[in-house]
């Protein structure tokens, strides 16, 4: 086949960020497909199309960082939408793939998919726009109409929807039953990992304020919605029970600079807490292989329980637990497996005791450890979703050349 593939925020390993779009794009060259990739420019800088992995990338100057307020982002949105139609339309394919988020990438595949009057499947990474009227994105009953109105549409336009979780399915699945949902989940790249163990034993080395003490490791973004300043507050209250536990809070986004402000004022900032940048996907290894629990913490809100954090298996490829504070299937799922803990929202200090009970506890730290490697190899490998993924895509072909 080939598939035009469109992802506003496409990432390689060299880069900071997820990576699914890469790891899929790229097992489907090495299945023989031909894939263009449709995306944003690092810098938003200038249109130049490069070849990774086999898969064509056309990068297109639309500039976007979490950093951006909610208008500007709009506005980079809409940008994307210009731009990608254009070269989308251009191309040739026997399927268009758009991956949100945003939404609005469903636009220009939409229209691409049309001109050349080939199916779209349409992937969904959180509930929209359920998650932005929750987190106060969108306010105003004009904006909320015209998400809404987006979403339907965008539905109605795609031969099939991906969603990355249950609760996503489930949500689509109750407002629009006619819709044809497939879940396939963020996955474990168990190969990148492998040297996860040797990798953080050497970042361990030549870390002093590290050495062998526990680590608590936050990769991921620093936006509203992630709540990170639940992770500063708890490193606080470890600062007097604990303080030997490490805190270290990777990336980057638009609550960085808050987030480093209240560290400093609760004096945890370069004690027992460390804020440091965003590091590229190869890079992220080490700190994983380093960790004694991998935490992904959002707002105390029920529509983010649905999400699908890359963090979390990025965790289970390392074999590492997880901690979560919020509900939805990844607490579900740690608690039946026992690959982690759950934590208490809107409770800092009761998970600091957890938190620490836990990394103290060697038997409970092996024993979650088995289970998020299980986890890894038996439900989440990345091989074993892609089979899922190629075959969504093969059937809507083989759909519409029935009609």
């Amino acid at each position: 086949m080939r598939i035009t593939y469109i992802h506003q925020y496409f990432k390689t390993p060299g880069m900071a960020g997820g990576t699914r779009s890469y790891e899929f794009a790229r097992r489907l060259v090495e299945r023989g497909h031909e894939v263009h990739m449709i995306t944003g420019a690092p810098a938003g800088d200038r249109a130049r199309t490069s070849t990774e992995a086999g898969i064509v990338v056309h990068w297109l100057p639309v500039p976007y960082d979490n950093a951006m307020s909610y208008r500007r982002r709009l506005w980079a949105f809409l940008g994307f939408v210009r731009r990608s139609a254009v070269v989308a339309g251009r191309l040739r394919h026997d399927l268009v793939f758009a991956t949100s988020t945003p939404l609005t990438v469903a636009i220009p595949g939409a229209y691409a998919a049309l001109r050349r009057r080939v199916p779209m499947v349409l992937e969904v990474r959180d509930v929209w726009p359920e998650l932005p009227i929750a987190v106060g994105a969108l306010r105003s009953p004009v904006s909320r109409w015209a998400a809404r109105r987006l979403e339907a549409w965008a539905y109605h336009r795609a031969a099939h929807v991906i969603a990355l979780s249950p609760g996503m399915a489930g949500s689509i699945r109750r407002r629009f039953a006619d819709v044809a949902v497939t879940v396939v989940p963020n996955s474990c790249d168990r190969a990148l990992f492998a040297d996860a163990d040797r990798t953080g034993a050497a970042l361990r080395r030549d870390t002093p304020w590290l050495a062998d003490r526990p680590l608590v490791l936050y990769a991921g973004t620093l936006g509203l919605a992630n709540g990170v300043d639940y992770l500063v507050r708890m490193a606080a209250a470890l600062a007097e029970t604990d303080p030997e536990v490490r805190v270290v809070i990777l990336g980057d986004g638009g609550m960085r600079d808050r987030i480093r402000a209240l560290a400093a004022e609760l004096g945890v900032l370069e004690r027992n807490l460390f804020l440091l940048g965003p590091v590229s996907k190869a890079e992220v290894v080490a700190f994983f292989g380093a960790c004694d629990l991998a935490v992904s913490v959002f707002l105390d809100l029920p529509e983010l329980g649905n999400n699908s954090p890359n963090k979390v298996f990025d965790a289970f490829a390392a074999g590492r637990p997880v901690a979560v504070n919020h509900g939805g299937w990844i607490a579900e799922l740690i608690a039946e497996t026992g690959a982690g803990l759950v934590l208490p929202p809107g409770d800092p200090a009761g998970a600091a005791a957890a938190v620490a009970g836990f990394v103290r506890d060697r038997t409970a730290g092996a024993a979650a450890r088995a289970a998020a490697g299980a986890l890894a190899r038996d439900r989440f490998d990345r091989d074993l979703l892609f089979r899922d993924f190629e075959r969504v895509l093969t059937g809507a072909v083989a759909s519409a050349g029935r009609r």
